[in-house]
């Protein structure tokens, strides 16, 4: 070990610091799978905010970049590792306190969203960002990218739901930020600043969630169509009325890529399916009403309903595979794309175009209630034609969304993967808001560059 290294390794507990380039191999990319992943020089799995303190204030004198990383589920490549990096990991920081007098929750970064869910159920609570992935993301990953899922459309994201967090800054100094109280606008939102940050401004080693009332069992609308038009047309006529608790969009690959990789039962011949639920208190049964109407005055050539959770359960764990379903087709550059829903038909029409005109094969799947797309667009990485193809596609995409007045992501952050769009979006005066933020909560540059912004 380099003497650099010793002197961290020293202010950590034992077997916190890895060298070993095998197991350090296990942290050079998140879910993205980022081929231009560089290579660390350590790993540090945090135990504590005192940890996490102790590696800033060595990459601080040493200057040397970290990189943090929770669960690595992210899929923008917000964890992709830099070359002489520390991969600062908060893996085992996983402890959940819940207070069911205020309804919140005091959690350590690295607990996976389902163990939030979970410790908060057995107070008869809930915690409502909802992930595809909560099963496997943690809650710091979730709070650094705003991650959503779905539930979004009813319930919102994930910061709607942080009161508070403790954050320790590119110096090592730890602060905490907001707290247990459900109105607080002392000073400015600092804790939303933190929300969204990506990692770029400071680690979050603790954050206090909100927590609401266990909801009751919903209502659940299945709806077959033969054209994905049909189905967002359908969309648009629920939303306009109603706020379901849920409304998922599956096209025709997604749907058979799910039934061939974990036989769910889905209809392999339609072109679209909408999985819908209602929750409303005293009221689901005239929402569930609206929902089908709306279904079948939009084309559905087939629409089921159910009050029966188990079968409610079985659709919405279907939807869930979609993602890892997905990946069994090839390599996929995975889009989070979101625009205002009454342009949402426009837009899967304006992605089967570019589906077509690049001859790539992109997937739809949508948290369609609340605008927000995910096209994963397949190729094979042998084939040199076949990515170039694909990556045209993936920018063609990004560039549509925010010609409609879109985002070019809606929960998974922009990572690695998209901040080259992001100066697009957002326009040369925010972006320079935007470094100025950076350059004074880091004016060295070591967390996570190459996040977000270019170094």
């Amino acid at each position: 070990m380099d003497p650099a290294l010793a002197e961290l390794a020293a202010d950590l507990p034992a077997h916190a610091l890895l060298t070993d380039p095998d197991q350090i191999e296990g942290y050079r990319r998140d879910a993205a799978a980022d081929p231009l992943a560089g290579r660390p020089r350590a790993v540090v799995r945090a135990t504590c905010t005192a940890d996490v303190q102790s590696v800033m204030r060595w990459a601080t004198r040493h200057r040397v970049a970290v990189v943090p990383r929770g669960a690595g589920s992210g899929l923008s490549g917000g964890a992709s590792a830099v070359d002489g990096c520390v991969v600062l990991s908060t893996e085992r920081m996983r402890a959940i306190r819940i207070d069911p007098a205020t309804r919140v929750a005091v959690v350590q970064p690295g607990a996976l969203n389902a163990e939030v869910k979970q410790a908060a159920a057995e107070h008869s609570l809930w915690y409502p960002p909802d992930p595809a992935s909560v099963d496997i993301s943690s809650i710091g990953g979730n709070a650094a990218t705003n991650a959503g899922g779905l539930c979004c459309v009813k319930y919102g994201v994930t910061t709607d739901y942080v009161l508070g967090m403790q954050v320790v800054l590119a110096d090592g100094t730890a602060v905490t930020l907001g707290g247990p109280r459900l109105k607080d606008v002392a000073g400015l939102s600092l804790t939303k600043l933190f929300v969204g940050s990506e990692g770029i401004l400071g680690v979050i080693t603790e954050v206090t969630l909100r927590l609401i009332p266990a909801q009751a069992s919903p209502s659940t609308v299945v709806a077959m169509f033969d054209t994905v038009q049909d189905a967002a047309n359908a969309v648009v006529a629920i939303t306009a009325s109603v706020r379901p608790a849920m409304l998922e969009l599956m096209d025709h690959a997604s749907i058979n890529a799910v039934e061939d990789y974990g036989r769910m039962g889905l209809d392999r011949s339609a072109q679209a399916l909408l999985l819908v639920q209602s929750d409303a208190p005293g009221d689901a049964a005239s929402e569930v009403a609206h929902i089908v109407e709306a279904c079948e005055k939009s084309g559905a050539s087939e629409v089921f309903a159910t009050d029966d959770p188990a079968e409610g359960a079985g659709f919405t764990a279907a939807r869930r595979l979609v993602a890892p379903a997905l990946m069994q087709l090839g390599t996929v550059l995975l889009e989070d794309v979101t625009v205002p829903i009454p342009t949402l038909p426009a837009l899967l029409a304006g992605i089967n175009r570019i589906s077509a005109e690049c001859d790539v094969l992109i997937c739809v799947v949508a948290h369609a209630g609340d605008g927000n797309t995910h096209p994963v667009v397949v190729f094979d990485p042998d084939d040199a034609e076949s990515q170039a193809r694909a990556e045209r596609a993936f920018s063609e995409v990004m560039d549509l969304a925010i010609a409609m007045g879109g985002t070019i992501t809606g929960e998974h952050g922009v990572g690695r993967l998209k901040r080259d769009w992001l100066p697009k979006q957002l326009g040369d005066d925010v972006m320079w808001v935007t470094r100025r933020v950076k350059d004074a909560l880091d004016p060295l540059g070591i967390l996570n560059p190459g996040a977000v912004l270019r170094p």
